[in-house]
């Protein structure tokens, strides 16, 4: 039976495959695709996890008091027949068999199957027994952590067993760790109960240049593994198995699509120029080394932000050391063969939490608010150690070509202060080692309201500026990016957002230092004018937009667009008023 489910559009394009659901759970799963050659491995970690378990209920069983009542005992064989019955462990070696999933998520998807199966009993009982099943499941999660494998060397880096159906993502929600799992072309789209627009899932998914649907609420309890979903990422509803008329409707959709991405990779060499000769910077965000191919293949030129706590994440909470992020940095900066490369520090806290945080960060885990607690530089500050790693790395990356340093989320003096004092220390320590090291210039990210309206003072100190727009917008409008429930008053229109944006390029470029925007408006075809009106000249986006952004470029005339903005700035609409204002300028 067809269904349609509403969310918030979030990508762009229509994505059509058979759900995969990753099931939700008080456990934290890791997902990822073996190869075909690790199936008996992961089997075998099953297995023994199985073994485990049963061992742990049967010395639970002995060990009950005498006086104990009997419907404890009676309860563990319960727990022992579940782990044993082949339509749980049989069935999950299935998903890792035939999918190829590591066998924590192919358990936590046959427990998705199974206790729908359970919910459909007419018989009260037996529908309370899902309660058990899934307290048995969850102990075979923490046992399978202890017969885990690093799950990079069994990631299946593309997807290789040709000729099957195409997938796509449903979920409560997704990790930013499990993210960086599927950033390989496995996935044609994704669906999540909960996220607004700038949500990490939405994001990456925009990253992937794939079509994605967030804030679906009740997505993954509604579609069943298997199920065929479309995925309408502009219209932001979601069809569950769509009649034969519709799914041809879509697929017509997918074409036009193609063919329009074709188009536009034809201007990948072009020079970004506007009509009266203004000159447009297009640089990439990557998020590992590997990206900075892309980003030379899509014609960016130079990276506009490097997310270096990607690195950090998917490690168990082992922090990479110096020499790995050196290696990593300097592959990047030697991929974009003497074009810049901006590297941001580590950015974690909030939406992008480590695995496992520091003594200091563990007192703050449950804070009310972990979008205004120990994140970005707050927390970089509060591990010393930490921070000049990253520092020495970064400078000793900067031998092999140009790269600039930029931190996130600064608000105050003393934190620009300690900053410098840290990449001082960083360079002595590198000189009383006698390891080189170039010059880098020095940048702050512009995402805190109180930055904008100090931005002459950060102007004094740094040598360029760039504006996160993502939380600017959040911290602006006190709204959690990341809240389905208040998802709708994300605006990047609202008239303060654009005052504090356009306040910043015009300062910054009356003091002669460049400035850029790397939020996800710089990567969206509606705000070009618009932030070329401002007098932006440089914009930075995941490399598969640029193809867009430069055909916007390429059409507009920057001083007929900046004769306007006054019109736009004073609005009570400006989001309507730019749309009547812009269009007139071509």
């Amino acid at each position: 039976m067809s269904l349609q489910v509403f969310g918030i559009p979030v990508s762009r394009g229509v994505a059509i495959g058979r759900a995969v659901l990753v099931a939700s759970s008080r456990v934290d799963v890791a997902h990822y695709f073996i190869s075909p050659a690790q199936a008996d491995d992961e089997i075998e970690r099953l297995r023994q996890a199985r073994d485990l378990v049963a061992q742990e209920l049967s010395n639970l069983q002995r060990d009950l008091p005498a006086d104990a009542p009997a419907e404890l005992s009676a309860l563990l064989d319960v727990h022992l027949m579940l782990l044993h019955d082949e339509s749980l462990t049989g069935a999950t070696k299935v998903w890792i068999r035939e999918r190829h999933y590591n066998a924590e998520w192919a358990l936590s998807a046959q427990l998705e199957v199974t206790a729908r199966q359970f919910d459909e009993m007419e018989d009260a009982y037996l529908r309370e027994r899902k309660a058990d099943l899934e307290q048995v499941v969850e102990r075979l999660l923490k046992a399978l952590t202890r017969t885990e494998v690093d799950p990079r060397s069994g990631l299946a880096a593309a997807r290789d067993f040709a000729g099957e159906d195409p997938l796509v993502l449903v979920a409560s929600d997704i990790a930013p760790a499990d993210m960086l799992q599927f950033k390989s072309s496995v996935f044609t789209g994704f669906v999540t109960d909960v996220g607004g627009r700038t949500s990490h899932t939405a994001i990456v998914a925009r990253s992937m240049n794939i079509p994605a649907v967030v804030g679906a609420r009740e997505a993954s309890r509604l579609i069943r593994q298997d199920d065929w979903v479309i995925i309408d990422g502009d219209a932001g509803v979601v069809v569950v198995n769509p009649s034969p008329i519709v799914l041809e409707e879509y697929r017509f959709r997918q074409r036009q699509s193609e063919l329009e991405r074709a188009r536009l990779d034809r201007l990948r060499h072009t020079p970004a120029v506007t009509l009266d000769g203004e000159s447009v910077e297009l640089l990439a965000n990557i998020e590992l080394p590997g990206d900075a191919q892309e980003a030379m293949k899509s014609g960016a030129v130079g990276v506009g932000l490097f997310r270096s706590e990607f690195l950090f994440m998917n490690r168990d909470g082992q922090l990479p050391d110096e020499e790995e992020q050196f290696e990593a940095y300097r592959q990047a900066v030697q991929a974009m063969q003497g074009l810049p490369v901006t590297i941001r520090t580590v950015d974690v806290g909030a939406d992008k939490p480590l695995e496992r945080m520091s003594a200091q960060e563990l007192r703050h885990e449950h804070q009310l608010n972990p979008a205004l607690g120990l994140r970005a530089i707050r927390w970089s500050l509060s591990e010393p150690a930490m921070f000049r790693r990253q520092l020495r790395a970064i400078l000793r990356a900067s031998a092999f070509g140009k790269v600039r340093i930029l931190v996130p989320m600064l608000a105050h003096l003393s934190e620009v202060r300690a900053v410098f004092d840290e990449i001082d220390r960083a360079r002595r320590q590198l000189d009383d080692r006698a390891q080189s090291y170039g010059p880098v210039e020095l940048g702050a990210m512009i995402e805190i309201p109180a930055a904008a309206i100090s931005i002459d003072l950060f102007l004094q100190h740094f040598d360029f500026v760039s504006l996160g727009t993502n939380d600017l917008i959040q911290y602006t409008l006190a709204i959690d990016r990341a809240d389905e429930s208040v998802a709708h008053l994300y605006d990047p229109w609202h008239p303060a957002v654009l005052h504090l944006i356009a306040m910043t390029i015009e300062r910054a470029r009356a003091a002669g230092r460049h400035v850029s925007v790397c939020g996800e408006m710089a990567g969206d075809p509606a705000f070009v004018e618009l932030l070329l009106a401002m007098g932006l000249r440089s914009f930075s986006m995941h490399p598969a937009r640029i193809a867009a952004i430069k055909q916007r470029v390429l059409r507009a005339d920057a001083s007929r667009l900046a004769q306007r903005l006054p019109q736009v700035l004073q609005a009570q609409d400006p989001a309507a008023q730019a749309k009547t204002s812009f269009n007139t300028a071509f």
